[in-house]
């Protein structure tokens, strides 16, 4: 696994880099409390495993939280950062930030995985393969990101193959607090943030604004760019527009809405038939996604519901002045959901959630085509939680769609508690489908003899996995390992005359998530993950594209002061199977590479804190995937302005 490993030279910088964390322990032990005693924190609860909030302990479901405290603490700015270290990920973009960005769990493709932002499925119907693009999700506003991995669709239908990302913006509390802050560095980074939040009697609220800026961001390998023509860089510019709001309209009855609004413009390199460009092209994406809901509490608490409307909306636009003619391009997709969600609590320890829903996806684009499908399920899950030993989650779920038809899926994830050692055993086993996209079903492209094929068959695929965790010393010492596995059928690919789309792929995915994390003292942990993944095309046999073997990630927070935070983040990832940037050749053996990032956080008082960090602090040289760069050595720096309760000028 580590014969790709840098030279001694780098890992001595590794080594340094942690001994950068470790500098400050004997001034972290003068003020820390008692290190005989655990650090005093809630247990993580979980909301997508279930639907219900869970405690992860109970849950046979793999999952990994990542919290805004440790986003702040590692000052991640988008999605995909905060993405990069978690076990079982594989995360690809297509140079530096605001290129495409894609997102593998345990092998399965990067369209069958069901992103959720507040329970709003913010996929877009207008792309063709259905993929969510990660590269446009700040994280300023975010309160939680729950990854749930292992085929999910007994709960959320299509797309939940690999698994689903659960995200939850964050919700205003107590008095109100206002924050900004402003940063600036490497490749002609400029961002800003702005939030304000608090609660009042019946009222709370959160509103916050977004901007993220580069302008000078290498991505195209010289090598590639044929003489005599510019190597420009890329740059990107993305402003987010968040709003949150719960309203108590009685004590049996609340109200919400949550809104996000994103546009963003990314200049960037196209090819040719020669190779990249002398112009860039300019891709600008405006996307909307909305929910409101009512919920309300009946016989003391023993039954509640939910009733929500979601509406998502995409426009995208795509123009490239090298082209002969010069047409631009655009894509529309939009979609309309209403869902129900009814929690029944049958008697102590056993609660069955009943849920339906219906959604309707548009697709209008310049090719032209309009296209509409729509789907209707239902859902049931019983939560059972015996002895406060055995807990267990079953569901079943029936979709119906316009098109193809039915869809029946299911999953069962029980766990079970040892106490008395601090061992717990979990599994899981689930079936998944992906439906074939408004592109794949409807769009034409009759001056290229290729047409959709509206008689498609969703994907399938059923999963397990099995594993255990283990912590000793008062939790201050927890490991665990998962093998999982992954059967996939009925794949959706281009036909042998490539004329169209058919269902003939299959795909075999295995391998093993470990991890093992220390809390030696209060104020500082530790944490390693490793993944294994296997993942073969069956009737090629080849390994599938994008999915490396090994991936090590490491990482380390230390509140090393009062006022000092310092983190760090070490990613290895393993060679993997790719293409080449024109996608002519295949299989070809991309070479893995190592990052580091490093950041730290210090609070002067009275409202104001300074920050700095350091991404791929070894300035590794590398490709991900083949065909763009990512982004070498970069130094950012900045300040935090906070107003309210925990600040005050």
């Amino acid at each position: 696994m580590f014969s790709s490993f840098p030279s001694a030279l780098r890992l001595g910088a590794i080594t340094s880099c942690f001994s950068l964390i470790s500098f400050s322990i004997d001034a972290s032990r003068a003020y820390a409390q008692d290190a005989s005693s655990p650090p005093v924190q809630l247990p993580p609860v979980v909301v997508g495993a279930t639907l219900i909030p869970t405690p992860e302990s109970e849950l046979g479901t793999s999952v990994t939280v990542i919290s805004a405290d440790e986003i702040a603490a590692k000052q991640e700015r988008l999605l995909p950062d905060a993405l990069l270290d978690v076990p079982g990920l594989n995360v690809v973009q297509t140079g530096g930030p605001g290129g495409l960005t894609s997102v593998f769990i345990r092998g399965a493709n990067s369209n069958q995985t069901k992103v959720l932002i507040d329970g709003i499925d913010v996929s877009d119907p207008s792309s063709p393969d259905g993929a969510f693009d990660f590269a446009h999700i700040l994280n300023f506003d975010l309160g939680s990101i729950e990854v749930l991995r292992g085929p999910q669709s007994g709960l959320y239908g299509s797309d939940a193959i690999g698994g689903v990302i659960n995200i939850a913006t964050q919700k205003g509390q107590g008095p109100m607090v206002a924050t900004a802050n402003v940063e600036g560095g490497s490749f002609g980074t400029f961002n800003q943030t702005a939030k304000v939040s608090g609660s009042a009697d019946w009222l709370s609220y959160f509103l916050g604004f977004g901007h993220f800026s580069t302008i000078d961001t290498p991505v195209t390998p010289p090598s590639l760019v044929p003489i005599g023509r510019v190597i420009n860089p890329n740059a990107y510019d993305n402003r987010t527009f968040s709003m949150r709001l719960d309203a108590q309209l009685a004590d049996q009855l609340d109200v919400g809405l949550t809104s996000r609004y994103i546009e963003t413009t990314l200049l960037s390199t196209s090819d040719d038939f020669l190779g990249p460009e002398n112009l860039r092209s300019n891709t600008g994406s405006d996307q909307s996604f909305s929910r409101a809901f009512v919920h309300n509490t009946l016989f003391d608490g023993r039954f509640d519901q939910t009733l929500g409307l979601a509406y998502t909306n995409y426009d995208r636009s795509y123009s490239d002045p090298n082209s002969i003619p010069f047409v631009p391009s655009f894509y529309q997709g939009s979609r309309i959901k209403v869902d129900y969600q009814g929690n029944l609590r049958l008697i102590e320890g056993e609660t069955l959630v009943l849920g339906a829903d219906r959604e309707v996806n548009r697709l209008v684009n310049s090719n032209p085509v309009w296209a509409v499908d729509g789907d209707t399920a239902g859902f049931a899950e019983l939560q059972s939680n015996i002895g406060g030993r055995l807990f267990n989650a079953a569901s079943i779920r029936y979709d119906a769609d316009d098109q193809f038809g039915s869809a029946t899926t299911f999953r069962i994830a029980p766990a079970f508690l040892i106490p008395e050692t601090g061992t717990k055993l979990k599994a899981s086993v689930g079936s998944g489908f992906k439906a074939p996209t408004l592109d794949e079903l409807y769009d034409n492209y009759p001056a290229y003899g290729f047409f959709a094929n509206p008689n498609l068959r969703p994907e399938t695929s059923i999963g397990f996995d099995a594993g255990f965790e283990q912590t000793l010393l008062l939790d201050r010492i927890s490991f665990g390992a998962t093998y999982f596995a992954n059967n996939i059928k009925n794949l959706i690919d281009i036909n042998d005359t490539a004329t169209s789309y058919v269902n003939i792929g299959q795909a075999r995915t295995f391998g093993l998530e470990s991890f093992l994390s220390l809390s030696p003292w209060n104020g500082f942990s530790v944490r390693a993950d490793y993944t294994y993944t296997v993942a073969k095309d069956e009737l090629r046999q080849l390994d599938l594209l994008r999915r490396p073997r090994d991936k090590l990630s490491l990482s380390a927070t230390l509140q090393a002061t009062p006022a000092l935070l310092l983190s760090a983040i070490f990613v290895y990832t393993g060679p993997w199977a790719d293409t080449n940037r024109a996608g002519t050749a295949t299989n070809l053996v991309a070479p893995g590479y190592t990052l580091l990032n490093l950041a730290a956080t210090y609070d002067f008082g009275h409202g104001i804190s300074g920050f700095a960090r350091v991404q791929n602090a070894l300035n590794d040289h590398y490709q991900n995937p083949l065909g763009f760069d990512q982004p070498t050595l970069g130094v950012f720096g900045g300040v935090k302005v906070a107003l309210g309760q925990d600040g005050l000028l």
